[in-house]
């Protein structure tokens, strides 16, 4: 069973962050394959749009000269329209208000690899940012988000596809507003990424989570990163996904559901 991992910056050794080379890149992916991933999204952090440029100019050459390694998929976009009240680890001072002649500027030329994008839906200007990533073919998440139950539906109906690490960085369930987390689980056909390291969610809301959400429509993603960080800011994932994988089987959740959680909705949801 090929293991996809849709959101993924880096290695203990080397992180997006700090790659500035085509060759550091397919380092990633060396070191990322090792640890028994077929294939991944290399996720950027929010930035100045031609530093973002930048990045994605030199994902594209390491894709063009890719021989091994976990195969890069492409490029995850995570923000920067995204909301600075729920930024987590990301510097909030890169974050930008939806702007479609800015989203332009940022992927204009790599759209072919940027296969999806973070938004914050109860931000102005947002739904009209979403149409026209949906137009692209770009696969639109909520997160780093304050948005209602509303916004969220809102969002889904001009094309968001998936929520970006359900329950982390954006507003919690709550009896009288839902909000993106309660949409994310109400939702039959909304996808939501899972980071079942047992840093980032309790093990008793994964299994719930299991028990809830249409199988189909969860994806467990890694979120690894270089800098795991410590005490109450979590900077990311320190667990592979096949670690991650390995985990829950541990945990007695179902290894059919787990499975596609690993690979097959990965993979529906990119239309690979």
């Amino acid at each position: 069973m090929s293991l996809i991992d849709i959101h993924f910056h880096g290695t203990d050794k080397i992180d997006i962050k700090e790659a500035e080379t085509s060759e550091e890149i397919l380092q990633i992916a060396k070191e990322n394959g090792d640890r028994g991933v077929s294939g991944f999204l290399l996720t950027l952090y929010p930035d100045d749009p031609q530093k973002m440029r930048k990045k994605l100019s030199i994902i594209k050459k390491a894709i063009a000269e890719q021989r091994d390694g976990a195969r890069i998929l492409g490029v995850y976009l995570e923000g920067p329209f995204i909301n600075p009240l729920w930024a987590g680890a990301l510097d909030r001072s890169k974050f930008l208000q939806p702007n479609i002649d800015k989203f332009k500027e940022i992927v204009e030329g790599f759209e072919e690899i940027v296969k999806i994008i973070t938004i914050a839906p109860e931000l102005p200007n947002a739904i009209k940012l979403i149409e026209a990533c949906n137009s692209l073919g770009i696969v639109v998440s909520l997160g780093h988000s304050d948005a209602t139950f509303g916004d969220a539906q809102d969002a889904f109906k001009a094309g968001a596809k998936l929520i970006t690490h359900l329950f982390n960085a954006m507003r919690g369930i709550h009896h009288r507003e839902p909000g993106l987390a309660g949409f994310g689980l109400m939702n039959e056909e909304i996808y939501v990424e899972v980071i079942a390291d047992g840093r980032h969610i309790d093990d008793e809301v994964i299994k719930w989570i299991f028990k809830i959400k249409n199988p189909l429509r969860i994806i467990l993603v890694s979120d690894m990163v270089k800098d795991i960080g410590y005490g109450r800011l979590i900077k990311g994932g320190s667990m592979s996904l096949n670690d991650i994988k390995k985990r829950l089987l541990n945990m007695n959740i179902e290894e059919k559901k787990i499975e596609r959680a690993t690979s097959w909705n990965a993979k529906e949801l990119l239309k690979i």
